[in-house]
């Protein structure tokens, strides 16, 4: 029979609820961090995923049983070409959330923009740029194209990057003195910072709900079923309940890793720097650009657009650079 003589906590997390297939196959990212600096800077950045090596380092983390030991960790490679900021987007804010006021468009844009958007009737002016002086936050427009990175898709992404200062003036002269212009990702964080990686994840397809949600199999007495959930649920209601783990989609979601440690930034020009294995990282190829590495690991696959973001957890008022050995890339 179906039912079982003890209790036992519910299986599979409500947390991520709903487990659909993602509507885009890039992420979306609804915070962006401020806080209080003498400086305005851009609060996120992006980058295509690459591969994953091995770093070996001395464990600086205070407190900790491991201190002063090395640490072999893995670290994934992101392809941080140049992204242009575009235009300039300012939101007021009303009781049922904000509402873009205006766009403003630079003249100078990449030619394969007009793949994704038609800007013709919105280049940033005077009159333009003197409304949002009054918009409760503005956020910079940015594009960055895969055929930076060598990789065959032409059309470019175009999404939104916050500030990270919270005065609006000043972000939006901050904002003027960049249009138009390339941004690299030293200008944006630094070495043995924090990030907030944001990602759609590797795709898996139609699970059951043994391998979606981790349900125990039943025994092998069990009527005409071994891999199905014992029961739907009481008889009344006489309705399925949500939280009942059913198959469908695995994977291809949108997630949100926070606190992941930059370990190195450098461009592969440089054959010193050279972070690429032998023919290149596998369904990738070769990085010769641009590049940083993670500690740990990041949700998608090779080529994927991975977004990263100024921690929203914690601020880091010291950073401190990670004491690396060596890099194994094979």
């Amino acid at each position: 029979m179906g039912h079982r003589k003890y209790s036992a906590p519910r299986r599979g997390s409500i947390a991520f609820r709903p487990r659909a297939r993602a509507k885009s196959i890039e992420s979306r990212v609804r915070n962006w961090t401020s806080y209080e600096t003498e400086k305005s800077n851009l609060a996120g950045y992006a980058g295509f995923k690459a591969g994953v090596i091995q770093v070996l380092t001395i464990d600086d983390r205070e407190k900790t049983p491991n201190f002063g030991k090395h640490l072999l960790s893995p670290g994934t490679v992101v392809a941080t070409p140049p992204i242009r900021l575009i235009g300039v987007r300012a939101y007021s804010e009303t009781p049922y959330g904000n509402n873009v006021i205006c766009d403003a468009y630079s003249k100078e844009v990449p030619k394969d923009l007009q793949r994704r958007l038609s800007l013709n009737s919105n280049l940033a002016t005077e009159e333009q740029l003197a409304k949002m002086e009054g918009a409760s936050s503005v956020v910079a427009l940015a594009t960055i194209s895969p055929r930076d990175v060598n990789l065959a898709q032409k059309k470019p992404f175009v999404f939104e990057v916050g500030v990270t200062g919270r005065d609006v003036k000043a972000n939006l002269e901050y904002l003027k003195t960049i249009l138009g212009k390339d941004v690299r990702v030293s200008d944006v964080f630094q070495i043995g910072q924090f990030v907030d990686v944001s990602a759609i994840s590797r795709g898996k397809g139609i699970e059951g709900p043994i391998t979606r949600f981790g349900v125990k199999r039943k025994q092998h007495k069990s009527r005409k079923s071994v891999r199905a959930v014992g029961t739907l649920g009481p008889i009344s209601p006489a309705v399925v309940m949500y939280t009942v783990p059913r198959q469908g989609q695995r994977g291809f979601h949108q997630r949100t890793e926070y606190n992941k440690r930059i370990l190195v930034m450098s461009n592969s020009k440089n054959t010193a720097d050279s972070i690429n294995p032998r023919g290149g990282f596998k369904h990738y190829g070769l990085i010769t650009g641009d590049y940083i590495v993670l500690r740990g690991s990041v949700p998608g696959v090779a080529k994927r657009l991975i977004k990263l973001r100024q921690p929203i957890r914690s601020y880091q008022k010291k950073v401190s650079q990670p004491k690396i050995l060596e890099v194994l890339v094979e």
